[in-house]
């Protein structure tokens, strides 16, 4: 590997906003940075609120995305927010990645839904595809699949069922 492959993916090199969460006693590990240098930090669920208000505070105004993924059956849930800080005189914005990883289990992680208000379908939809609960979104419930459906589609280790009802559309 190459010094600047190696540069990309070191965990151990903080960047700013890695610093900044670090001398403001919030708890995080920097993942390195994707193929574009947007850095990405894990939190864990229990100090996402606190990390997400100061991100906030920080200046990142803007929720790009939130999406989530299985990451191996049977393991980890991973709830994913892209963050994106806007300023009037920056040339590009500032973009940062966070990932959340909970059990199976009891996937919770609190809902951001207060901070940034475009999270409120893509955290329906992390529910309604892979079951990851978001405590105190406000209208949380199904929003792709009928609310008695049972199992959660994304999940690498969902059955499908044998039959489909059929819905009539009158």
């Amino acid at each position: 590997m190459n010094s600047d492959s190696e540069k990309m993916f070191d965990t151990n090199t903080q960047s700013p906003l890695s610093t900044w969460l670090t001398k403001h006693r919030l708890a995080h590990r920097p993942l390195g940075s994707d193929y574009r240098g947007v850095e990405i930090l894990q939190v864990r669920a229990e100090e996402w609120s606190s990390v997400a208000v100061a991100l906030y505070a920080y200046g990142f105004n803007y929720l790009r995305s939130q999406c989530a993924y299985d990451r191996t059956p049977g393991g980890f849930l991973v709830s994913v927010y892209h963050l994106t800080r806007m300023e009037d005189n920056a040339d590009q914005p500032e973009e940062a990645c966070i990932k959340i990883f909970v059990s199976r289990t009891n996937p919770r992680i609190p809902s951001v839904y207060w901070i940034w208000k475009s999270c409120d379908f893509q955290e329906r939809e992390s529910y309604d595809m892979l079951g990851i609960i978001h405590d105190g979104h406000p209208n949380f419930k199904r929003i792709l699949m009928p609310e008695k459906w049972v199992g959660w589609p994304l999940r690498k280790d969902y059955v499908v069922p044998d039959f489909y009802e059929l819905q009539d559309p009158y």
